[in-house]
């Protein structure tokens, strides 16, 4: 993570005491990733053949997955000496809060005991190879990190974290509820999954320079600060491209026309790293882009739940 120099990182990120520490270990802005899929996957599915139990199960045991990714992430980085009192994009719950180490990493594994509670629940009640895809899912939430070889280090974070967090969880959803999957529900999971990359990528054009000091090959390290900046606006271009052709063909009702509304907010995460170098100037940017993916996700929630009441596509 990268430094600020002397500047006093808790007043100006407002970092507050008690409950708020454990809250910031969480990073909440990035838990849209978790529950916008598990709500996407959900409304594909006919509302009277929906088993909520099954819902509220498969969206806690994301949440919790992605909370102990989090953890992990901020107990590795700590252990590998990347984050200090002045590394902005991280909980501070180690480096400034005092909170032990080993604290963080057994909160962050009890996190994972109960998401396989859950998901024994969720193969019990559907197919025992969901708990093959879940397991690959969790292990990869520790390898992005933990490990010889973290997937944070290398070109893969962003294509890691999408296709897990975006299409494996909308698709998981979907079978979970209907005991079946089509291939019209996993091309409708591709603009989330660049959505939920677009988050990774944007934490790591905060962190550029740090990361690059520590050996780090991002792609956004790769393509350098002003290019990468460029290809975060392809990418949101790319989503809102594909979710045009899907309305025009009809994979997709016309109402999802509406999560056009999101385009404002992509266009303010893209404008404001447009000439930024320092972290702190950037993560106005970096939550606009998390943002982007919450409202676009929320937004075609509603127009599937309102296809159902009233059918319309071209």
């Amino acid at each position: 993570m990268q430094s600020i120099g002397n500047d006093n990182v808790r007043q100006a990120l407002n970092e507050r005491e008690g409950f708020q520490i454990w809250w910031r270990l969480m990073r909440p802005h990035t838990l849209t990733a978790s529950f916008v899929p598990v709500f996407i996957g959900t409304m594909l599915t006919p509302l009277d053949e929906i088993n909520w139990l099954l819902f509220g199960a498969m969206l806690l045991a994301c949440m919790l997955i992605q909370c102990a990714t989090n953890m992990f992430n901020e107990y590795y980085d700590f252990v590998r000496g990347l984050d200090n009192e002045q590394s902005v994009g991280i909980g501070g719950t180690i480096v400034r809060d005092g909170i032990k180490p080993k604290t963080v990493l057994s909160l962050a594994l009890t996190f994972y005991a109960i998401s396989m509670l859950l998901g024994v629940y969720i193969c019990m009640e559907s197919s025992w190879y969901i708990a093959l895809i879940g397991l690959a899912c969790m292990l990869c939430g520790y390898l992005y990190t933990g490990g010889p070889y973290p997937i944070s280090y290398t070109p893969f974070g962003e294509l890691t974290s999408g296709v897990f967090m975006g299409a494996i969880i909308i698709c998981i959803t979907y079978y979970i509820q209907t005991d079946t999957l089509t291939g019209s529900v996993v091309l409708i999971s591709i603009p989330v999954t660049i959505f939920i990359a677009c988050i990774n990528f944007a934490n790591n054009l905060r962190d550029h320079d740090g990361d690059k000091l520590n050996g780090r090959r991002t792609v956004a390290i790769l393509l350098g600060r002003k290019k990468g900046v460029t290809f975060l606006g392809i990418c949101f271009i790319v989503s809102y491209v594909i979710t045009a052709v899907f309305i025009a063909v009809g994979l997709l009702p016309i109402w999802a026309v509406i999560t056009f509304l999101s385009i404002k907010k992509a266009r303010d995460a893209y404008r404001g790293f447009i000439g930024k170098t320092m972290p702190l100037e950037m993560m106005p940017a970096m939550k606009a882009t998390g943002q982007t993916n919450t409202i676009y996700g929320l937004l075609l929630v509603i127009a599937l739940l309102i296809q159902q009441f009233v059918p319309l596509s071209f």
